[in-house]
């Protein structure tokens, strides 16, 4: 009786035995990596931010030919042993009723899978219906209920906080740069983006451990700030070119390492980590645990810098020439050798916040940097140009600013307050809020 009642329950679900061996229970565990056995996964969730449970995705490429199937927690995984492209189709009829597959989702997908990795890709699914004949339609955002709400605000209060916190360490560089030598440097958002881009090139091309390859990466790009000053800057300083003559020059800097990076490393947006990222809920605030540690890292970072600008010696120093550069020298202080620890410092913490933006933002491409530049330049005009604690504060307003008006603005539309800020500044306090004010003739 019991197998009579297996067998019909079998025949009921439609299952072949070809299906059987390959598709795995919804209860399966995920695969594990080694040397020869990768990893493709990924998590399917409903509008509502439940998981998707028994969504089923073709995978083809290689030797494989099978059918994966999200578990009871959104997730789906399948064991490859052969590195290279594979061709991902979700199978839309297994969606269940009130949604739908992005419009903007590929499908089908093709990601390129590597032996001891995760690769990881994730389908959106939407609000919407299917009719008879199979097409879709989609329910537009504004109805899918994204009024503003008590928890929505608390979400976006965090991501402002998250925000503020990772632009805070590329501005703290770029308001010290300007500080100690009066250049805006324009190619500033190129080391953010050198950041991000050498850690997907450590942990991705060449294998090495996520950590070993932020530090590293951190490490190169402060080697790329000390050589820049060595070659470059210092030399058009001792020729006594002008400010607007050097911001000129760090804005063709900007433009040859954005489409170096595009030549090198193509215009899509890679991932330094590829596996799913793991979500953690703070009651209504759901953040991904690379989003706490990377706000942890920067809390720890910031709290650094201001230690050093203000107990050492160095740090004094430093404030020093950035108030006068000329009675900084007449005290003895080699205003060089200062200018030259600035530029190696500040693109070390640019390249920091580029391999914490890459993993918050779960990606990074060879404009990251240009676009986050505007906020940059608003943060340290805000907080008051040249001073350190000053981009701190203002980073952190832009931050949460920008975030809160998402919930009233779409998209990148979001990025436009920043603009607005900045000129309401420069209006209103053009010192900014730690800035002095000076007397002009």
């Amino acid at each position: 009786m019991l197998i009579l009642t297996g067998v019909i329950l079998a025949l009921s679900l439609g299952a072949s035995p070809a299906q059987a061996a390959t598709a795995p229970p919804l209860t399966a565990a995920p695969c594990a990596t080694d040397d020869a056995t990768g990893c493709l996964q990924g998590t399917i969730k409903l509008p509502n931010g439940d998981p998707a449970v028994g969504i089923e995705l073709a995978i083809t490429g290689a030797d494989l030919d099978t059918v994966a199937v999200t578990g009871d927690d959104g997730k789906w995984s399948q064991a490859i042993t052969v590195a290279g492209p594979y061709t991902i189709e979700l199978d839309t009829s297994t969606i269940p009723d009130g949604a739908v597959l992005d419009s903007n989702a590929k499908n089908p997908a093709t990601v390129t899978g590597a032996l001891n990795k995760n690769t990881g890709y994730i389908f959106k699914i939407v609000g919407g219906t299917t009719a008879d004949d199979g097409t879709t339609t989609q329910t537009p955002t504004a109805a899918a209920g994204t009024g503003i709400t008590f928890d929505r605000f608390l979400q976006q209060l965090v991501s402002g906080i998250r925000l503020g916190l990772l632009l805070a360490l590329a501005a703290v560089g770029l308001s010290l740069i300007f500080g100690t030598t009066g250049l805006s440097n324009f190619a500033h958002g190129e080391q953010v983006t050198l950041g991000g881009l050498l850690a997907y090139l450590f942990a991705n091309v060449l294998g090495l451990n996520l950590i070993l390859a932020a530090i590293i990466s951190v490490v190169i790009c402060a080697a790329t700030g000390y050589f820049q000053d060595a070659l470059i800057w210092k030399p058009l300083r001792r020729r006594g070119l002008g400010t607007t003559q050097l911001m000129i020059v760090t804005i063709g800097l900007s433009i040859a390492l954005q489409y170096a990076f595009q030549y090198f490393l193509g215009a899509s947006t890679v991932r330094i980590d590829q596996a799913n990222p793991v979500t953690v809920a703070l009651g209504p605030v759901t953040l991904s645990a690379q989003s706490l540690i990377s706000m942890g890292i920067a809390v720890v970072i910031i709290a650094l810098v201001g230690f050093v600008l203000v107990k050492t010696r160095i740090g004094r120093a430093t404030r020093a020439v950035s108030d006068n550069p000329s009675l900084a020298a007449a005290s003895g202080i080699d205003v060089d050798r200062i200018i030259r620890l600035v530029w190696t410092s500040a693109a070390a913490l640019a390249g920091l916040s580029g391999v914490l933006l890459g993993l918050v933002l779960n990606g990074v491409n060879w404009q990251t940097g240009l676009q986050l530049l505007l906020l940059m330049f608003a943060a340290i005009t805000l907080g008051g140009l040249g001073t350190a604690f000053g981009a701190l504060a203002g980073a952190m307003i832009i931050g949460l600013v920008v975030e809160l008006t998402n919930l009233v603005l779409p998209g990148d539309f979001k990025y436009a307050t920043a603009l607005v800020i900045l000129i309401l500044v420069l209006l209103v306090r053009p010192q900014g809020i730690f800035g002095r004010r000076e007397r002009i003739g």
